[in-house]
């Protein structure tokens, strides 16, 4: 921890993340410490601030910080500072799945299933842990044990909603973060939900958005990637459900639409061979011997053990666990890649 890292938690707090405050404080001082020295009879001391965040396991990224995400310094109205749970680093390219929090079983269905082919891949899942959409997009990235960064609009010590603290711990669990813009202890306001979503799309390169009724954050979300010059992709929907009025208003507008996960995957010129090398890598070795077996394949278990020398029970669960990645598929009683 350094002073600049200290002092700017401080001033956050007692500003309560009013970005023109934080502004104008950093423009007439130009560092935090000097910022905060006017201020610091206002507030809670700046040492017991930073001891919460210790506590909780916080830690704080300035926009200086070099593990601060470069996409974001890209935006307008970049944060000042993130807080984070959890590892912030991923890889490029990342893709925001947004959508109405009232989602249908379809919708929740095609959220979960399009992160978790695209999460296969290497594509890094960005959402907002909200429910319906959000949700699922964590989840489908969970499954392909895949990386996916969750943006609160809440403080980190005030997760919202609470019945996803399970899929919170999940994905801190599987590899990846939840950040926020906002100190410990800081109030709720409705509106930061809104203001978060210019760092959802702004941590990805592009958006893809799953039934967005037409008042619905997720445009407001396609908003902020449209001035980001991030790529939005829509999947349409039924032009008389009122959950794709907004989505259906955004194809007509220019968004690129979309109904298979390849169709994002070509955009980011990420080949099928490619997938597959990607979605091989970490696999363990009995996993990768069934892989060789079935490349130009489709064979029966009995084949596969012939090819491969495993014992029928570890292919067996060998098998199914392929299945449950998505990497091979089963019909008629063979088995073949993808």
């Amino acid at each position: 921890m350094d002073k600049e890292t200290k002092y700017y938690n401080a001033l956050n707090l007692l500003y309560q993340s009013d970005y023109l405050k934080l502004k104008k404080a950093k423009e007439r001082f130009s560092n935090w410490e000097s910022a905060w020295q006017p201020e610091k009879n206002k507030s809670k001391d700046a040492d017991q601030e930073w001891q919460r965040l210790e506590n909780l396991n916080i830690r704080l990224i300035l926009k200086k910080d070099k593990i601060f995400p470069p996409l974001l310094k890209e935006i307008s109205w970049p944060p000042f500072g993130l807080y984070a749970l959890g590892n912030i680093s991923y890889q490029r390219p990342a893709l925001a799945i947004v959508g109405t929090r009232n989602a249908t079983p379809l919708g929740k269905e095609l959220a979960r299933s399009f992160a978790q082919s695209l999460a296969r891949t290497g594509l890094t899942i960005i959402s907002g842990l909200a429910l319906g959409v959000d949700e699922s997009a964590h989840r489908g990235a969970l499954d392909a044990n895949g990386k996916t960064i969750a943006v609160l609009g809440t403080a980190l010590d005030n997760l919202y909603p609470k019945q996803n603290e399970g899929l919170a711990k999940n994905i801190l669990e599987s590899g990846g973060a939840i950040i926020s813009e906002y100190p410990p202890n800081q109030e709720y306001h409705p509106q930061n939900f809104l203001i978060r979503n210019r760092l959802i799309s702004g941590l990805a390169d592009g958006v893809l958005i799953i039934e967005a009724p037409e008042k619905s954050g997720a445009l407001a979300t396609a908003k902020f990637a449209l001035e980001q010059n991030r790529e939005i992709f829509v999947i349409p929907g039924n032009i008389k459900a009122q959950n794709y009025k907004g989505s259906n208003a955004l194809i007509k507008a220019g968004a690129t639409p979309v109904t298979e996960p390849e169709d994002i995957l070509n955009y980011f010129g990420i080949t099928i061979k490619s997938r597959l090398e990607k979605s091989i890598a970490g696999l363990n070795q009995l996993e990768n011997e069934i892989i060789q077996s079935l490349q130009n394949n489709q064979l029966t278990p009995e084949q596969i053990l012939e090819n491969t020398k495993i014992n029928f029970s570890e292919l067996n669960k060998n098998l199914a666990m392929l299945v449950i990645k998505g990497i091979i598929k089963e019909s008629n009683g063979k088995y073949y890649l993808s």
